[in-house]
């Protein structure tokens, strides 16, 4: 597997691809992103046996049939960030399979190398899977491994730390009537943009919160293994609190400032911690929590899990003008609402980081008016994000005609489009 990420991010680095213009601007529009993907290249991801590619530093239109590999594509660049991509699909899962073999096939190895713009200078970044071999030499797992200008990293913190990255889907339209587990990684994802560190803390307080809820079912637990897995929990717990009650009320504030005809949105984060840190300080909470979770082992051992904590707190989002929650807005209202917390984000990390984050926007014109499909592209421009749209109909993105690149996909294959 080494080999083969080293040899896609020599690619991603050499492979010339299509030759994009280096500072592309059209009629005066804003300057290039300040970070920007300039080269891609994938081996074994989904449909692409093997992909390079050349983008230029502002918004990248994608368009063609379903099923040609857009959104494969944005899912490749979601793996450039923590976590699991925008499908949530295990590492696994993406490689490409060999026609007609069936689940019990071995897994191939998979590489996702990048080329980076960024504001401090060009970065090479990549991801993929490698198989985890036992004592006896056989495979006895997989992982994902992370590497950042040639050099293998700890974690996938790196990525956060060199790349901000978020993105839109169809299937998050049900975002606000679906359960509170979704909400939670809609806003974790986001949080990751500000605090790298975030991943690492949610895995810790999981691995801790599943390991306790393992010894209060089986029973005879040494009581000091509990008290360390509880105060595991207490410090990641808290830090993961606060850190979405944070960006919560960064959101609004950024939000108020309006983006056009998107409604303003307003959040707020429920939990008991989070409830907590309104009237204490980060070590008196983690002293609570830690207090509470010894007082509910006899119920958690019955119900399992635990009865508060971070995992169980709820994003809560409001059309502000209206006063109506999201979850009671039309259909048309909730995407607006999600759109305008994805760009007011997008606006925070322009002002922390010098850079507009990527913005990987999955089929989301389709159902928007003129109006606000001409709002969205403006607000990306002025940001300066190189945002990848995806889309069947290239007349839904006529409005950025001269301001984006714009590339045919068909079965697995990329290639500029004809100008128009």
């Amino acid at each position: 597997m080494a080999a083969l990420l080293e040899r896609d991010l020599d690619a991603a680095v050499s492979d010339p691809g299509p030759d994009p213009r280096p500072d592309p601007r059209p009629d005066g529009d804003a300057a290039p992103a300040a970070l920007a993907v300039r080269r891609i290249a994938l081996t074994r991801f989904r449909n692409y046996q093997s992909l390079r590619l050349a983008a230029e530093p502002r918004p990248v239109v994608l368009t063609g049939p379903n099923g040609a590999g857009k959104t494969n594509l944005l899912e490749a660049l979601s793996f450039l960030a923590p976590g699991r991509g925008l499908r949530r699909a295990r590492i696994g899962q993406v490689a490409q399979r060999a026609p007609g073999a069936d689940d019990a096939a071995p897994v191939q190895d998979w590489a996702v190398a990048a080329r980076l713009d960024t504001p401090t200078g060009p970065v090479e970044v990549g991801t993929g899977r490698e198989v985890v071999p036992g004592e006896d030499g056989a495979p006895d797992g997989e992982r994902r491994i992370v590497r950042i200008d040639g050099k293998p990293a700890k974690s996938q913190a790196a990525l956060g730390r060199a790349i901000a990255l978020g993105w839109l889907t169809p299937e998050m339209d049900r975002l606000f009537l679906d359960a509170s587990s979704g909400r939670r990684r809609f806003l974790d994802r986001l949080v990751y943009g500000f605090v790298p560190d975030h991943l690492s803390r949610l895995s810790a307080y999981e691995r801790a919160l599943r390991e306790r809820a393992r010894l209060l079912r089986e029973g005879g637990a040494d009581r000091s293994w509990l008290v360390a897995l509880e105060q595991q929990m207490a410090e990641a717990g808290v830090a993961i609190a606060a850190a979405r009650r944070d960006l919560v009320a960064r959101l609004n504030q950024a939000a108020s400032a309006g983006i056009g005809p998107f409604p303003r949105p307003e959040a707020a984060i429920a939990g008991a911690l989070e409830g907590w840190l309104d009237a204490a300080p980060a070590l008196q909470v983690e002293d609570r929590f830690r207090a509470a979770l010894e007082a509910s082992r006899p119920r958690d051992a019955d119900a399992g899990g635990a009865a508060e904590g971070p995992h169980r707190s709820d994003l809560h989002v409001v059309h502000a003008a209206r006063g109506v929650p999201a979850a009671e807005s039309s259909t048309g209202e909730q995407k607006a609402l999600l759109i305008a917390l994805v760009l007011s984000t997008a606006r925070l990390q322009a002002l922390d980081r010098g850079a507009a984050p990527l913005l990987l926007l999955d089929e989301v014109v389709a159902h928007l008016d003129e109006r606000r499909r001409e709002a969205l592209f403006d607000e990306v421009c002025a940001l300066g994000s190189q945002a990848w749209l995806t889309g069947t109909d290239r007349a839904l993105f006529a409005a950025l005609e001269g301001r984006a690149q714009f590339m045919d996909v068909a079965a697995g294959r990329i290639a500029p489009a004809a100008a128009r």
